[in-house]
């Protein structure tokens, strides 16, 4: 009942707000059918292209944070500028769709059948970056445990991104988000993006190799890129976000 109430609301909003420029020039405009029922996840309700802005055009950047070029880290603004026109039409192509760098249905269809209910992808889940030492929680880091959440949810996203390109081979996550004592316990630098949600250690038990992971982390969004040959880094490809780039892997 409930979701026959939101796709009949929905379908007003749109029959009155239907005629937007830009939506009726997109070939494929957001339509009534295409809106999933809310509490699944996030729901889109309209068609976006550059010029776009809003929370609607930030949460989709999180979702394309992993189709950026060599070195670029894309900005979550929610400002849909030519960057995030570019992932967008990036990730089209990676999926065989209509490569235009505009967010319609098709767009959103895919990103729908790629997420779970919480919005994080399908071939992750928070329970895998929550080890904490065991605590099995995002508390105790540098930030608040709903901030590390958010970190980590983009960084999953990075690597469903990295992990498609790879020739979808399943990845292994070794190490998450961490406590500042967790991260003291493991040796972890004082300065550590573990303690923010932001990096993610990628083990041996990975489909890929180490030095295709590593390769593939530039292609994805990740300042920080960590790999064989690297001090400590033999058993696993550390990928991280941070504002400057450091990548080294001298084994690659």
């Amino acid at each position: 009942m409930m979701r026959r109430i939101l796709l009949t609301l929905a379908a007003f909003v749109l029959a009155m707000a239907g005629a937007t420029t830009a939506a009726s020039a997109d070939p494929e405009p957001v339509t009534a059918e295409d809106i999933h029922a809310a509490d699944t996840c996030y729901t889109w309700n309209r068609t976006l292209s550059q010029g776009a802005s809003g929370s609607d055009v930030t949460q989709l950047q999180i979702r394309v944070a992993g189709w950026v070029s060599y070195g670029e880290n894309l900005a979550l603004d929610g400002q849909y500028g030519p960057a995030t026109a570019a992932a967008v039409k990036r990730f089209q192509a990676g999926y065989g769709l209509t490569a235009d760098g505009i967010a319609g249905s098709q767009t959103f269809n895919k990103i729908y059948a790629l997420q779970d209910s919480d919005c994080t992808p399908i071939h992750f889940a928070y329970s895998e970056f929550d080890d904490n030492c065991g605590a099995n929680n995002f508390n105790g880091g540098k930030v608040s445990a709903a901030t590390a959440k958010e970190n980590i949810r983009r960084i999953m996203w990075q690597l469903e991104a990295v992990r498609h390109k790879l020739g979808d081979r399943p990845m292994v996550i070794t190490s998450g988000f961490r406590s500042i004592s967790c991260n003291s316990a493991v040796g972890g630098s004082s300065s550590s993006l573990h303690m923010y949600g932001q990096a993610a250690d990628l083990g041996l038990s990975s489909s890929p190799s180490q030095c295709q992971m590593w390769g593939a982390g530039r292609y994805a969004g990740f300042e920080e890129i960590l790999g064989p040959g690297y001090p400590g880094h033999n058993d696993h490809v550390h990928v991280g976000n941070k504002s400057s780039r450091f990548w080294s892997a001298p084994n690659c």
